[in-house]
C-alpha cells in the first residue's frame, strides 16, 4: 500500500486522463478539478473525565451543479484536508455517472473512534452537526455515513439539526435507521452494486460468474456484503482480509460464517475454515477471477500492481488503486470497474432514501433493489458505450468521460453570472 500518493491529486490526474476524450474547453475542466469550497473547523468537547480536547473536522462540498451536495462524513485518524477534497469529486462524477440529480461533497473528523465512548462520540457528532447547520439542508448539502459512521451518527446530525431549526426534516442526511426515515436496502446497497457490476463486466467479457474464484480485501459493510452477494450469484470466495490480516481457502468458505466470526472475535483471522493465514498484501495479489478491494484509498500502488493477479477488480473502496498502478494493470490487461461506478450504490440509495423523505412515502425493499438494478446496469451500459466510442484504453476514463460531461453540460446550460 502506498501511503504517500495524495488522493487529491489522483483525482485530478483521472480528470485530465478523460479530458483529453472531452469537447469540453480548458478552463471549464480547470474548475472541474477543484471544490467550491471547504469548511476546517475546530471542534471542541468536554471528556468523560471532565478534560477538554479538540478535533479538526472538514466538509467539503465540490460540485452542485447537478443538485444539492451529496457525500459522506468519515471518522477515522488519516482524515485531511486533500482526502476530503479527492473524495468529494469522486462523489460528483459518481452521482454523474449514476445520473441522479446531486452533486458531490464529503466530510471527515480525524479521530479514531474506538478510543472515545459513545456519550463522548455522540458529543463530537453533534458539535460538528451545529458548525454544518449553516451548509447544510435538503435542498444544500445531504451527508451520509462513510468510514467509522453509521445510522447512529447520522440520528444524531438529523437531531441536532431539527432541533436547532426548529423543524422536521428527514431528508437532511440519509443513511438513517429506518424507524428515522431510513430507507430499506441502504445497508446492502454498496455491497449489492458492486457485485451487479462485476456481473455486467463478466458478461460483457464473456466469462462465467459460475464458479468464479473472489478475493475480498476489506471486510466491513461494504466488502462482506459484497461477498455474501457475489456468493449468492454462484462465485466463490476463496479470501478475505481487514486491518488484522486475511483468510484463505481455496475451496472458498460460507461468507457469513467469516462474519460473525469477526463480530465474535474483531477480525476475520482465525476463521475455523481458513487454511492459510494472509497479510493485506496477500489478498490483493491472488491469482483469481475478480478481486474486491473494499477498504481505504491507496490500497494498490504501482509496485504492488506488478503482483496483481485477477482478471477483473470491481472497487467498492473509494479510490482503492493509484494512478500508476491503473496504468500497470492497464498493461497486464485487467478490467477495473471504477470507483464511481463499482460503489456507487450507497449513493444511489442515498438519493432513493432523499425522495422518500421528501414525499413521505417510502418504498418496499424489492422496489428499492430493482431501481438500483436498473441504474447500475444503465451506468454500465454507458460506460461500456463510451470505452468502445473512443477506443479508450481503461474503463476509467470511460466512466469519467460520461461524468464529466455530465457535469459540464450542467454548468454550461446553466450559463454564468457575476
Amino acid at each position: 500500500m502506498s501511503d504517500e500518493v495524495n488522493p487529491f491529486e489522483s483525482l485530478q490526474s483521472q480528470i485530465d486522463d478523460a479530458a483529453a476524450y472531452l469537447d469540453v474547453g480548458d478552463d471549464v475542466i480547470e474548475r472541474l478539478k477543484h471544490p467550491e469550497r471547504v469548511l476546517e473547523t475546530n471542534l471542541t468537547i468536554e471528556r468523560d473525565d471532565g478534560d477538554l480536547e479538540r478535533f479538526t473536522a472538514f466538509r467539503s462540498q465540490f460540485n452542485g451543479d447537478r443538485g444539492p451536495y451529496k457525500g459522506g462524513i468519515r471518522y477515522h485518524p488519516q482524515v485531511s484536508r486533500d482526502e476530503v477534497k479527492a473524495l468529494s469529486g469522486w462523489m460528483t462524477y459518481k452521482t454523474a455517472i449514476v445520473d441522479i440529480p446531486l452533486g458531490g461533497g464529503k466530510g471527515g473528523i480525524v479521530v479514531d473512534p474506538d478510543d472515545y465512548s459513545e456519550a463522548e462520540l455522540e458529543q463530537l457528532t453533534r458539535s460538528f452537526a451545529k458548525e454544518l447547520r449553516p451548509l447544510i439542508g435538503e435542498d444544500r448539502d445531504v451527508p451520509a455515513p462513510d468510514v467509522n459512521t453509521g445510522q447512529r451518527e447520522m440520528n444524531w446530525i438529523k437531531d441536532t439539526y431539527e432541533t436547532i431549526e426548529n423543524t422536521t426534516e428527514p431528508g437532511v442526511i440519509t443513511g438513517k435507521a429506518l424507524d428515522s426515515g431510513g430507507s430499506e436496502g441502504r445497508v446492502e446497497a454498496t455491497g449489492r452494486s458492486t457485485v451487479i457490476a462485476a456481473r455486467e463486466a463478466f458478461d460483457y467479457l464473456d466469462k462465467d460468474l459460475e464458479g468464479a474464484t473472489v478475493a475480498v480485501q476489506g471486510y466491513g459493510n461494504a466488502g462482506w456484503i459484497a461477498a455474501k452477494l457475489i456468493d449468492e450469484m454462484g462465485a466463490t470466495v476463496v479470501a478475505a482480509s481487514d486491518s488484522s490480516g486475511g483468510i484463505y481457502n481455496a475451496d472458498g468458505f460460507d461468507p457469513v460464517a467469516a462474519k460473525e466470526h469477526k463480530n465474535e472475535t474483531g477480525s476475520v483471522v482465525g476463521f475455523e475454515d481458513s487454511e492459510a493465514a494472509l497479510t493485506n498484501d496477500d489478498v490483493l495479489t491472488l491469482d483469481v477471477d475478480l478481486l474486491i478491494p473494499a477498504a481505504l484509498e491507496n490500497a494498490i500502488d504501482a509496485d504492488l500492481a506488478e503482483a496483481v493477479d485477477a482478471d477483473v477488480i470491481s472497487e467498492a473502496a473509494n479510490g482503492p488503486l493509484t494512478p500508476a498502478a491503473d496504468e500497470v494493470l492497464e498493461g497486464k490487461d485487467v478490467f477495473v470497474i471504477p470507483d464511481i461506478l463499482a460503489n456507487a450504490g450507497g449513493v444511489t440509495v442515498s438519493y432513493f432514501e432523499w425522495v422518500q423523505n421528501r414525499q413521505r412515502f417510502y418504498w418496499a425493499e424489492e422496489r428499492v433493489n430493482e431501481e438500483l438494478e436498473t441504474i447500475i446496469v444503465d451506468a454500465f451500459d454507458a460506460l461500456v458505450e463510451t470505452y468502445e466510442r473512443h477506443d479508450l484504453e481503461n474503463p476509467r476514463t470511460a466512466a469519467y468521460v460520461v461524468a464529466i460531461q455530465r457535469v459540464a453540460d450542467a454548468f454550461e446550460e446553466a450559463g454564468s453570472w457575476p
